[in-house]
This record gives C-alpha cells, structure tokens and sequence, in this order.
C-alpha cells in the first residue's frame, strides 16, 4: 500500500496550534486520490460506501475520507491512494481567509452581477427578488410546490421576453445547481447566467434573440437546507480563532462544511427542530438522501447506495424527497427541451446514460448508448471546446443511477448534462468561481459563460427538439399529455407529462416540444462481433518483474475492432497495453488493461486506424510466467433490439372542458400539423 501527502495545486498547509490540537484529538477529513486502474477496481470502491467525490479518471477516483474507520475500509479492500488536501478542516480556514482577502480588495468583481465572495442561502433569495424587482416583464421569481423537509421553499427564477405572458409555445431551457450542499460554485454559476442573460437583454443580439425565442428558468439552490448547513459551517471554521463579525462561535472542526446530502435523518420523517445541523458526522456524512440518486429513472441501481448511512443513498423510494419531487414537477409541467444540472468538481462534461452500454438492464437486455448519442456528444464536444473540460459520458466517471438527466432525457428526451466545475475541490477560493465561469488562460472570454449559452442555442434550435403547429381558436388552452411506466432498477413507476400553452389572438400556434417517444423506448443499437476474425495473431513470451516485453501488430484493412486478450496460466498480476506508432516514431497510449492479480487482461479498441501497434506486457509479480497474446480484427454489426413508437395527446380546451383530443407522433427534428377544426367549430357554438 502506497500513501503520500500531495497538497493540490501548490497549496500550502501549515502546521499550526490549533491544526495540531485538531490532529491529536482525532482523525483529520482529508481528500485522497485512489488508484482505481481497472473497471473492477472503481466497482470494488463503489462498494466500500466511502464519499466519492465526482473528480476521476480511467485509473483513479478522489474520495473524502471523514474518519479513522474509511481509512481503514481502503486498506482493508488493498488499495492504494494518495493525499491530496491532508486536512480539509485547515484547508477550509485558509479558503475562508483567502476569500475575505479578496472580498476586501474588489470593489465589484468581472461576474455579471459583480459578486465578490460566495451567496448564503438568504443571499441567493435577495438576488433573485432584485433581478425580479429591477426588471419587470424580463423576470419573475416563484416558489417550487414542495417544501424542503425543514420546511423552506426553494425559489426559481423565470427569464424570457413578456415573461408574464401565459405560456406560448416557447421552449425551456433550465439550469440548476447546489443538489449537492458542498458544491457552492454549482449554485453561483446558476445564478450568474440568469444575471447575464438579464444584463445581455437589449444590449446584446444574441442574448436578445434567445430570450424571444426561450424561456430560461434557473433554481439555484435545489437543496436548501443541505447547502445551508454547509455554508453556515464553512464561514465558521477557523483555525486562527478570526471571528470577522464579532460575535458567534468559531469551528475547529469542519462541521457540514463538506454535506453533501440533503436533511433527511430517517426515511418517511421530518428532523426535529435542528437535528440534521447537530447531527453532523465529520463533513456531515452520514445522514441524508443523495438527491441525485433519488430521480426515478433506472432508481436502485448500479452506482446508488440502500443503506442511508451511505454517500449515495438512494431514498426510500424513486423521488421519496420533496427536492427532486420539485424539479419532477417543474420537467413535467413545461417543455423542457434543455437542462444542465451543476456540481462541482472534475472539469467534466457528462452526459446520459450514467450506466455502460454493455451492462444488462432491468429488462435483461444491454442498455446500449441513448438513440441520441451522436447529436448528444457533438454537443457536449463544443460546449466542452469552450471551458477547457472533457465531454464523456457519465458512465465513464463511474456508475450512477437515479440522476437528474437520466430520469430527464428518458423520460422527455429533452438534452441533459451535468457539469463538474473545477479541477480540485468542492468549493474553491472565489476567484477560481469567476475563471471558471468566464474562462482564464487559453478560455478567457468563453469559459462556462459561452458553453451555456451553447446549451441555450441548442435548446431554442427545432432541429433539437419537436415542433407542433397548426390553427385553434384565440385564447384556447392546449394541452400536451401521456402517462407511461418508468423503468427503475426493480420495477417502475408512474410518469405523467402535463404541458400546457395559450393560442394567441391570430388563432396560429407554434409549439415547441419533445418528441413524442421517449429515448428509453425507442429502439437500441446493440453492436454483434463477427465469429471469425479478419486477422489474427498469436505470441508468446515470459516477461521479468520490471522488465516489460513488446510486440509488434499492423492493422493493414478496415475494421470496426481490434481486440487484444492477454492470458497466462498462473494467478500473477500481468498488465497490458497498446500503443500506436505515430509516423516520426513516437508511441502513443491507445488502451490498457492492469486488472488486479489473476484478473486476465483485455483491450477493445473501436475502428482502428491503420498503421502499426505496440503491444505491451508489463509483470507486477516476483514470478515470470508464460502468457499467451492474441491480436485480432474484426468486422460487426449492429442490431436493434425493441422500440417503441408513443403519442403525445393533445387537447383543445375552454375554460377547462375538453372540446377535441387527437394523438399527435411527432420525432426529433419534425414539424408536424395538428388539425382541431373540431375544436373551432365547438368553440364557436359555444
């Protein structure tokens, strides 16, 4: 086992008194990076039930340690890590030092609404109310229907051109953050593009014309009371014994600093009068529900934990809280062909399905890649072309399931993407709050600005979504509906889509929908190898400890894989990988595999390039044993499995009474035309 104290980025951690009292009494959280080489290895993590945080690669993942006792479950399990931030409570301190120092030297900052230092919850709601007050007939504020589980509301903030008009056929876009109490940046990058898009309106073309053609709704903080008691620890925590304001108690320990659920302490009931802030285990870990595991799509399973005491347990039951049953409600009830969900931390881009294509589902059958994988990564690829980040799917972090945009996109097939922001850390100092969103270095000026603004383009852009039109009566309500079965990880759940607008006094309509199928229905693409390899080669070696071996094999044909397996007959731990040979003879990574010992090893590489390719055998145990390598071509196919053609019903409404109902099938990227002459003719005898 290999542990190293690596402080992120450069920073400092001083020892100092207080930090070594901190020591002596327990156990410091700290933030670890652990070596997950292989898919087994991040399942086996997943597992151990410690706080993983969002922050991985293809061999590791970083995880909050918050007591002796995680500590000890790594290596327990035999893993390796390292430490990156040694004492999150110190490192909390200096962030609120350095944050008071930067407040103090800026009079008004380059964000749109000139913040200097993070919002509190209070400060979240005063935003919202002075955007609304300042600019009426751009903005409104409203409350969500459910209440937090303290009993707060959660506000949302409404942006489009005549905003107080009824709804007109304009699609939605939504932008949300803070599911995650500790990810404070998520929630001032939410409501820093409601800023923009206010500030841009009138001044600015291209903000202009979307907020004509869209309506923006951003909920800034959709976990309340997690993001509360999170912030109000985090300002207290001080080593050094400052107390800014002069009064209140200074924290030596970092309290919910690091929550990252919400306040449920027990399934089905509510916390007595400040339970869930008393009853923090170090970084608030143990009680609450991950609200980003709670979604119903595909709930309960791979990547959510069923025990509550676990990071990412999943609730009691699909939308079991109030949190997700408001952003439930707010999906279902508007046309949201749009949505990015914020957390912090990784530079990602993530996109559905958060579970492999490869992994068999609740039906028996392969997941497969979402019918829209193709226009769904082009998409991230340009958005993350403007912040620096890497677009991949959510998969290839870890498993998840019960996650905001895979309940989202399968339900209404709607675009929907997470953004990790940062590289380091859940809640970094605020300048980094400012780069991240505006960009710095090789980003300046784009930044996360420019990739939601991408993300708006798209969701404003027909070719994306659906369009119904046609004629109806001025001032008639049409009503789009279905109700269908969606499929959690055991079962499913009911789903009710319920969208209504208003027909406009020239009695044409333009409705901007999403298609009537929903993704997780349509029809998937399942990838079947040929039985006999367009070529093959075989070799054979023994390979020293330290002293890795290669070979050489030249794809010379087209083909859609190249799989290479490495076995050898004894439990040793050898690793393999492939290397393709550029043409000034440089070698570059193009897969590996490193299992654990015994695991045998394999490489699948997809349309690869022509050319010659290095494979290489590296031995991590004292034996040298025999082992037998196999390069191969081959050819595949693709093969539908299901599919499912659905209906969108639409109705043409008086003052509630149905006055004509037809179906209307209508795909991604069509316009079709609804004919309710029925619903005229009623409507004049009426």
């Amino acid at each position: 086992m290999i542990v190293t104290a690596v402080v992120a980025g450069g920073w400092p951690a001083p020892a100092s008194p207080a930090s070594d009292a901190v020591a002596t009494e327990g156990f410091r959280p700290q933030l670890v990076t652990v070596s997950t080489p292989t898919r087994a290895d991040k399942d086996r993590l997943v597992a151990l039930g410690l706080d993983l945080t969002e922050h991985a690669g293809h061999d590791y993942v970083e995880v909050v340690l918050h007591r002796a006792a995680d500590e000890l479950a790594l290596a327990g399990a035999g893993f390796d890590w390292q430490v990156r931030i040694p004492d999150l409570v110190q490192r909390e301190s200096d962030l609120n030092a350095a944050n008071r120092a930067y407040a103090a030297s800026t009079a008004v900052s380059p964000l749109p609404s000139g913040r200097d230092s993070y919002r509190s919850l209070a400060g979240y709601h005063a935003d919202m109310d002075r955007l609304a007050a300042e600019h009426p007939g751009l903005v409104r504020t409203f409350a969500l229907p459910r209440k937090s589980i303290e009993g707060k509301t959660v506000y949302a903030v409404e942006i489009a051109h005549d905003v107080d008009a009824p709804e007109d056929g304009r699609p939605v876009f939504l932008m949300m953050g803070l599911h995650h109490a500790r990810e404070w940046p998520s929630g001032e990058h939410a409501i820093e593009f409601a800023f923009d898009l206010v500030r841009g309106y009138g001044s600015d073309d291209r903000i202009t014309s979307l907020l004509k053609k869209a309506r923006v709704i951003v909920v800034p903080v959709v976990n309340v009371d997690g993001f509360e008691k999170s912030f109000n620890d985090g300002q207290l925590v001080d080593l050094r014994g400052i107390d800014e304001g002069g009064t209140g108690s200074i924290l030596a320990t970092p309290g919910n600093a690091y929550k990252r659920k919400n306040c449920r302490m027990a399934d089905g009931l509510a916390p007595f009068a400040n339970e869930c802030a008393l009853a923090s285990s170090p970084g608030g870990f143990g009680a609450g529900v991950d609200l980003n595991r709670n979604y119903g799509g595909f709930w309960g399973g791979p990547g959510a934990a069923a025990e509550p005491v676990q990071a990412t347990y999943h609730g009691a039951a699909p939308f079991s809280e109030p949190e997700t049953q408001n952003i439930r409600e707010l999906i279902s009830g508007r046309q949201v062909t749009g949505l990015i969900t914020n957390h912090t931390f990784s530079n990602l881009v993530l996109r559905p399905n958060g579970v492999a294509p490869d992994t068999t589902g609740p039906d028996g059958l392969p997941l497969g890649d979402p019918p829209d994988e193709a226009a769904m990564k082009e998409l991230g690829d340009r958005m993350a072309a403007k912040n620096g980040y890497t677009s991949q799917h959510s998969w290839q972090l870890y498993d998840t399931t019960g996650t905001t945009e895979d309940w989202s996109y399968n339900a209404t097939g709607g675009y929907g993407y997470t953004f990790e922001i940062g590289p380091d850390e859940f809640h970094p100092p605020f300048p980094e709050v400012v780069d991240e969103y505006l960009g710095a270095g090789e980003y300046a000026g784009k930044g996360n600005r420019e990739a939601f603004l991408l993300a708006l383009e798209n969701a404003v852009d027909p070719a994306a979504h659906s369009v119904i039109t046609g004629k109806a009566p001025a001032g008639a309500t049409l009503r789009l509906k279905k109700t269908f079965a969606t499929p959690t990880w055991s079962g499913a759940i009911a789903d009710t889509l319920d969208t209504t607008m208003t027909v406009g006094a020239s009695g044409g309509y333009t409705w901007h929908v999403n298609p009537s199928t929903r993704p997780v229905v349509k029809a998937r693409q399942i990838r079947v190898v040929g039985s006999e390899p367009l070529k093959r080669q075989t070799y054979t070696g023994t390979t020293l400890p330290a002293q890795p071996m290669e070979r050489e094999f030249t794809v010379d044909r087209a083909a859609d894989l190249l799989e290479v397996r490495l076995d050898w007959p004894t439990p040793d731990d050898l690793d393999l990988y492939v290397l393709r040979k550029n043409a000034d003879g440089t070698l570059t990574e193009v897969g590996r595999s490193t299992g654990s010992v015994g695991e045998k090893e394999r490489v699948l590489l997809d349309s690869p390039a022509l050319g010659d390719y290095v494979l290489r055998v590296e031995n991590w145990a004292s034996a040298t044993p025999s082992w037998e390598l196999t390069a191969s071509l081959y050819d595949a196919t693709t093969e539908e499995v299901g599919g499912l053609v659905e209906n969108w019903t639409l109705s043409c409404e008086r003052n509630g009474k149905v006055l004509q109902q037809v179906p209307v099938v209508v795909d991604r990227g069509q316009r079709v035309k609804a004919d309710l002459k029925t619903c005229a003719q009623k409507w004049s005898q009426s």
